[in-house]
């Protein structure tokens, strides 16, 4: 009964979409590993949190100072994350190709 409430993410199910020379040699429902490099969470990670909160901050001290209106300040730093995040998703594919995942078989 135990196991119902502890879900480690080792043991968890996920579906991956294998894009290789060697895909074929993989077929659905076997177990692999999915290995990724370390650099790969710090990049993500300064992608999706460091920037827009740099983003954030940034722009919100330069419009206080331009405008002295805290509302206006932080309405305007918060719609500056629409055009960054935006950004990232035009540049998804170019992003993409920089987060790949090695599948090795389980045995």
């Amino acid at each position: 009964s135990l196991k119902g409430h502890c879900s480690p993410a080792e043991t968890k199910e996920k579906l991956v979409d294998v894009y290789d020379v060697d895909a074929a040699s993989y077929r659905p429902g076997d177990r692999v590993w999915v290995a990724g490099r370390l650099s790969m969470g710090a990049m993500a990670v300064l992608l999706a949190f460091i920037l827009p909160f740099l983003v954030l901050i940034v722009s919100l001290f330069v419009l206080m100072a331009v405008r002295n209106d805290e509302l206006f300040a932080a309405l305007g730093s918060l719609a500056l994350l629409i055009p960054y995040y935006y950004i990232l998703w035009l540049n998804k594919a170019r992003i993409g190709k920089k987060f790949s995942f090695s599948v090795l078989p389980m045995n």
